[in-house]
């Protein structure tokens, strides 16, 4: 599995997913915050795959298998 998340979109992510996560956690927007875990783990693992059916990759152009996911 090639990553295809990159820099600023992996930290986006993982931000995006944790709070979702803790506020659905927390009760304060109830259960559909548990959606959050999706962005969480696209932005951990580095790879989203609906990029790679939309043939999508944040990162870069100079990337390949050994320099991606460092």
């Amino acid at each position: 599995m090639k990553c295809n998340v990159g820099g600023i979109d992996r930290v986006l992510r993982t931000v995006v997913g944790l709070a979702l996560v803790g506020m659905a956690a927390s009760n304060i927007i109830g259960v559909w915050g548990w959606i959050g875990i999706i962005p969480l783990a696209t932005g951990l693992f580095r790879f989203c795959p609906m990029y790679s059916i939309a043939k999508i990759n944040s990162c870069g152009k100079d990337c390949d298998d050994r320099t991606c996911c460092k």
